[in-house]
């Protein structure tokens, strides 16, 4: 999945929980820059996007993520791994 793809899908992702379809996310965004993206917020974004993607966040991973830009490069990474095995399952 491109980069944009992805970022466009979180932004859909956010948007639906914050319930606000102007929420404009880039790489740098981060939950203080949209105001009602608090910590209950956070964590329902998070169980959204493990949904959305089939992925588990390990908590250690989401510590130190300080924008949207470190979601994102979470996200592809966990992507990574699962397009390789399907690719390897592939005939």
């Amino acid at each position: 999945m491109t980069p944009d793809k992805l970022q466009d899908r979180l932004t859909a992702i956010v948007r639906d929980i914050l319930d606000d379809q102007t929420i404009l996310l880039n790489r740098e965004t981060t939950a203080d820059d949209i105001e009602d993206w608090d910590s209950l917020a956070h964590i329902n974004i998070i169980l959204a996007v493990e949904k959305e993607f089939n992925i588990r966040f390990d908590l250690e991973e989401l510590k130190p993520m300080e924008n949207v830009g470190e979601l994102l490069d979470v996200i592809q990474g966990k992507m990574a791994p699962a397009a390789e095995a399907l690719g390897e399952l592939a005939p």
